[in-house]
């Protein structure tokens, strides 16, 4: 069983690795979260490289992916189930491209966390609006 803290990082890591390419302002994004937002107090910053190490190895595996949701779901009270797809949002948005896998992602995410359908679609229309760019409206 991994901490509420090591499942909200899973999470990061499993939607920025899901094209097979982890770009640096995904690393950033993710950085900044363990950093500053409090649901992080108290937990031990320099532990983040072996936790996404540890969800890098599980996503190498046979069924890595079915495991970490399970995993990661079960780590999870449902309060924070949303933070959690919160955070898997922001760092999708957060370099600007969205790929076709990291949308599978989160459509599975969503439903192994059973993220309600009307929230997640608040969710993600929330971090589509906070994540815009000059030139795209």
């Amino acid at each position: 069983m991994i901490s509420h803290h090591d499942a909200l990082i899973y999470t990061m890591v499993m939607v920025s690795a899901s094209d097979n390419d982890i770009t640096d302002a995904e690393l950033s994004a993710m950085g900044r979260r363990v950093r500053y937002l409090p649901i992080f107090a108290g937990f031990d910053n320099d532990a983040v490289t072996s936790v996404a190490r540890d969800c890098a190895t599980l996503m190498g595996e046979e069924d890595g992916l079915d495991r970490a949701l399970e995993m990661i779901r079960d780590a999870l009270p449902r309060k924070l189930r949303e933070t959690a797809y919160v955070f898997a949002c922001e760092i999708v948005l957060s370099d600007g491209e969205i790929s076709q896998e990291e949308l599978r992602i989160l459509e599975l995410l969503r439903h192994k966390l059973d993220i309600d359908r009307l929230a997640g679609a608040a969710i993600e229309r929330a971090m589509a609006a906070r994540y815009v760019r000059p030139g795209d409206f």
